[in-house]
């Protein structure tokens, strides 16, 4: 074997370290901010200030335990075990309406809010939708194989969220499994009238919901007109966060809306926290990460070796590069209020374990060699808008080598002829 061929197969088998270090970057800035933002509240509620710090950090290890062991199993496994873990997640989702632990109304959790199953729905949705886009092949633009069996499914899924009720994570779910149906190559027409019965649904389901349609008016209307509503306090109070940082901020552990303003600062808004406490400087520092974290996916999903990895991985990146954004969105009002946190940053257990998971499942891929693609059909694979499936261009290139051939046989027997 050749000195390249040695370095090139030492290569694909190499994880890939930029992500590792992101990832990494991301739970030390984590663990930092939970503290920060919690151990007043911490020391009031238990008498112990590092109490969410102690259980964050379990989870953490926990999870980058988990995410070793996922990157070290082959992703065609997670493909053949698809059908399976869909199931155990339905059942999850049913028994925790059954016999969950009701908190404010909602039915989201086991095990002290310990287990949440609607966070384990996001990879095994991912998992799930990959191997099935991936299935289809031509078959994704017809009506009958890929827009009605997709919805039901979807619409499965997200309904039993929604029952929680958590529509937060119900939107961020269908906004995922919509982004990779595209990718797959589904006709534009069919994922816009998909895509407007589903707005349309969904949004009648808020209106119905009282805590939700009482979001939406929120937001729609002008929140600071009067900020010690209900439905107007929190954005409120995130927003005197974010603007009290300045540049650099207040100082790590000095944030004054974390004491008694900011409910559980330590999980849904702890980047307001971290953006007064660190300022644009540690805002900026934190969205960057976001950023390398999202090219890093892609390249994987760019490089991977067939349709069903490139669908996961892409799936992937997708939904924590998404459920960063929205929770971003919320805490500067730009979307209305959701209760997502902030992917490996946000205090929460399931979160942070299923994030881990995810992000091994996209470290195994980056093991794998890359795919022998042209550079050119790389960029067409994902950015250009066709009638054919977005995945590949097998065809073209199959003709490009046909046409080589040819070419070649007429040059041959044209210098025969000379």
């Amino acid at each position: 074997m050749s000195v390249q061929r040695r370095w090139q197969s030492f290569s694909a088998s190499r994880p890939d370290y930029a992500l590792i270090l992101i990832v990494l970057a991301l739970l030390a800035i984590g663990l930092i901010m939970v503290y920060s933002a919690s151990f007043a509240l911490a020391y009031e509620a238990y008498g112990d200030s590092t109490y969410f710090l102690v259980r964050q950090a379990g989870w953490t290890a926990l999870g980058l335990l988990v995410m070793l062991v996922a990157m070290r199993i082959d992703y065609r496994t997670w493909q053949r075990a698809s059908v399976p873990i869909l199931a155990l997640t339905l059942f999850l989702l049913l028994a925790v309406l059954l016999v969950g632990e009701e908190v404010n109304g909602a039915r989201r959790w086991f095990l002290g809010g310990s287990i949440q199953p609607s966070e384990l729905a996001k990879p095994a949705l991912v998992i799930y939708i990959a191997h099935w886009l991936s299935s289809k092949g031509e078959k994704i633009r017809e009506v009958s194989y890929g827009l009605i069996p997709f919805s039901v499914l979807i619409g499965l899924v997200t309904g039993l969220i929604i029952l929680e009720p958590d529509f937060g994570t119900a939107l961020l779910l269908v906004a995922t499994a919509v982004g990779m149906f595209f990718l797959a190559g589904a006709d534009l027409k069919q994922l816009g009238i998909g895509s407007l019965v589903g707005g349309a649904t969904l949004l009648m389901l808020i209106t119905q919901t009282g805590y939700a349609a009482g979001r939406l008016k929120t937001y729609l209307s002008d929140p600071l007109r009067d900020p010690f509503s209900a439905g107007s306090y929190h954005i409120a109070q995130t927003l005197i966060a974010l603007g009290s940082g300045g540049l650099s901020g207040v100082g790590l552990g000095s944030s004054r809306q974390k004491v008694g303003f900011l409910p559980a600062p330590h999980t849904d808004a702890i980047f307001a926290i971290l953006a007064e406490e660190l300022g644009i400087v540690g805002s900026a520092l934190v969205l960057g990460l976001f950023v390398l974290l999202a090219y890093r996916g892609l390249r994987i999903a760019l490089r991977a070796p067939d349709a069903y990895s490139t669908l996961l991985a892409a799936g992937i990146t997708w939904w924590l590069t998404l459920q960063a954004l929205v929770n971003i969105g919320v805490l500067t009002a730009t979307l209305p209020f959701t209760g997502l946190p902030l992917p490996l940053v946000s205090y929460g257990g399931s979160a942070t374990i299923t994030a881990l998971v995810g992000l091994g499942i996209l470290l195994n891929l980056s093991r794998c060699p890359p795919r022998e693609t042209p550079k050119e059909d790389e960029a067409f694979t994902f950015w250009r808008w066709h009638r054919r499936p977005r995945l590949s261009r097998r065809g073209h290139g199959a003709r490009a080598q046909r046409s080589e051939a040819l070419l070649g046989a007429l040059l041959r027997r044209q210098t025969q002829r000379g």
